[in-house]
């Protein structure tokens, strides 16, 4: 995966210009904020992460990014993206690193599956020492996973120290009801209910062990079906490492235990991965934490079955529990969304020889619509009236690059020649004119919301489609986006009427990125082409006004002949 295909477009609101950076488009975003990809004065390539202006305002938060900065400066650079510049004045403030041009680990094993042998353990080895490294800088990660894992040239680079905080208790300033992190990954002491619990390197020597696991079997080791089940069973289970070879195993085993002061230091891993000494693996006694170096609190001894732990110490583990259970219950709620994300069961098609990709019976397909008809509603509103603001912000319903398969997936129709595919864009294609939908998340979205999706047309005659309102057995409505103008209509069994259409004053090149912003509000689709308002169409008063949100193509035959294809990248869908 080369650096292009790391890169998503900017989007409306995105800066141009930090400082002296040129920004030329985004890497990534998170809590703290977006991440772009820029050129220096010398035309060198650099990250910038700017914060999310909404935490400006918290002193606490300009408190926690300043001693971010401070500790990232001293972390060697061998182990992580180098400090480059920082402006803390900027509003908001921004922070240069160096540009780290590989894959992560969470890329390489969802495109090639896990690590196997010689690959695995140079993993393991770059992780611990760049863990040595960034704790002997006085600094705990805090968030450590395959996505913050870059494997560059030479060795591992791990990043992304936005939520990271120094050992000393003068820089703590994430409070004690805040979690942090990404719970598959996160120590059992992470969730502790007892006030004061303290946060040591020690955490992310477990995330460690998370991380090699994944590497090593495509899976973490206490995965769940959701977030607190993932937590319960991180409290309370023993890993499931599955194949994961000797003598890694035994390590991995020992970072992973439950009890803090039992798992080895980064720098006690480092020696143990570099041969200087195996860990004492004793099967009916339990593990021995290796004595590679004095430690402050000894390993506790084990007798031939563990003590059962004090009733203060198991009690407090049933609260630790109860406690995860309650901080994530939100996180619950999400999982029964995602739940309904589930893939559609058959991508739909139609046109092209009878027959060939016919919907079910009783199902609705997509159709291609008519030339301008006397039906037809009226023009777009275009300059009548105050232009519409497009819509900031909102709440995420659907959030997905499309850069491989996950809430909408490879598919395509038995006997007709279109699919859908997702490796690194959403490509769709068909061999002749027609309609093509993909499966993709099947949640019903109602009210006012926003679709907005960057789209490129990669031959001539195809159009980008994006079906809402949609109903399987009842049809919806759809908008199409074609080289020279935007039309919004009726995709119904008994009605394939054009609402109306939208002419741009500048023609959609081919393989052009252009961000799409279709806004349903007030009665009508309004649409923004990059940060501009295109037109708006009046949507029809009974008609359809609750259903899935669809991607894919509409062909013309008109004036272009096959193949005909389009493709999709970051789609955002919120509420409004």
């Amino acid at each position: 995966m080369d650096t292009a295909s790391r890169v998503s477009p900017l989007r409306r609101g995105d800066p141009g210009r930090l400082g002296g950076y040129r920004v030329i488009g985004r890497l990534g975003s998170g809590g703290m904020g977006v991440v772009y990809l820029a050129t220096d004065r010398d035309d060198e390539l650099v990250a910038v992460k700017l914060v999310h202006a909404t935490l400006v305002g918290d002193p606490e938060f300009r408190g926690r990014f300043r001693s971010e900065v401070e500790r990232a400066r001293q972390v060697p650079s061998f182990c992580t993206a180098e400090v480059l510049d920082a402006d803390l004045d900027h509003n908001p403030p921004y922070l240069v690193v160096e540009y780290v041009d590989g894959p992560s680990l969470a890329e390489v094993v969802e495109e090639s599956g896990p690590l196997r042998s010689a690959a695995l353990h140079s993993l393991a080895v770059g992780v611990a020492t760049a863990l040595t490294g960034i704790h002997g800088a006085g600094v705990i990660h805090r968030d450590l996973k395959p996505g913050n894992v870059l494997l560059a040239p030479g060795s591992p680079k791990v990043i992304d120290f936005g939520i990271a905080r120094a050992f000393e208790a003068t820089s703590q300033h994430t409070r004690t009801d805040q979690m942090v992190g990404t719970v598959a990954y996160m120590a059992p002491e992470r969730f502790s209910s007892e006030p004061g619990t303290p946060l040591t390197a020690a955490a992310d020597v477990f995330a460690w062990g998370c991380v090699v696991a994944y590497a090593g079997t495509g899976r973490t080791p206490f995965h769940g079906d959701s977030p607190p089940a993932t937590a319960a069973r991180i409290l309370t289970q023993p890993p499931h490492l599955g194949v994961l070879p000797e003598p890694l195993r035994g390590l991995v085993e020992l970072s992973l235990s439950k009890h803090p002061e039992e798992r080895p230091t980064a720098r006690e891993l480092l020696d143990l991965l570099l041969g200087e000494r195996q860990p004492e693996r004793r099967r009916a006694t339990g593990f021995a934490a290796p004595a590679a170096a004095p430690r402050t609190q000894p390993a506790r001894p084990v007798t031939s079955a563990p003590p059962a732990p004090p009733a203060r110490r198991r009690g407090h583990r049933t609260l630790a529990v109860l406690a995860v259970l309650l901080v994530l219950a939100g996180l619950a709620t999400v999982a029964l969304v995602l739940k309904a994300y589930a893939p559609v069961g058959e991508p739909r098609n139609v046109g092209g020889a009878p027959g060939a990709g016919a919907p079910e019976t009783g199902a609705a397909a997509p159709r291609n619509p008519p030339a301008t008809e006397p039906g037809d509603l009226t023009d777009p509103t275009r300059g009548a009236g105050p232009v519409p603001a497009e819509p900031d912000g909102g709440e995420p319903i659907i959030q997905d690059a499309l850069s491989r398969p996950g809430l909408w997936q490879d598919s395509e129709v038995p006997g007709a020649d279109a699919d859908c595919t997702v490796q690194g864009v959403l490509r769709v294609a068909r061999v002749d004119a027609g309609a093509h939908q993909c499966a993709g998340p099947e949640e019903e979205i109602a009210d006012d919301f926003g679709v907005e999706v960057t789209t490129a047309l990669q031959s001539a005659g195809a159009c980008a489609a994006i079906w809402f309102h949609w109903d399987p057995r009842a049809g919806g409505q759809v908008l199409r986006i074609c080289q020279g103008e935007i039309s919004v209509g009726a995709d119904l069994p008994e009605d394939s009427r054009v609402y109306g259409r939208i002419a741009l004053d500048r023609r959609i090149g081919l393989r052009q990125p252009v961000r799409i912003h279709l806004v349903i509000r007030d009665g009508e689709a309004q649409v923004f082409r990059g940060a501009q308002f295109a037109g708006a169409v009046p949507l029809p008063e009974g008609g359809p006004d609750e259903g899935q949100v669809l991607l894919g193509l509409s062909a013309e035959a008109a004036g272009a002949g096959p193949p005909y294809a389009v493709s999709f990248s970051d789609v955002d869908i919120r509420s409004l």
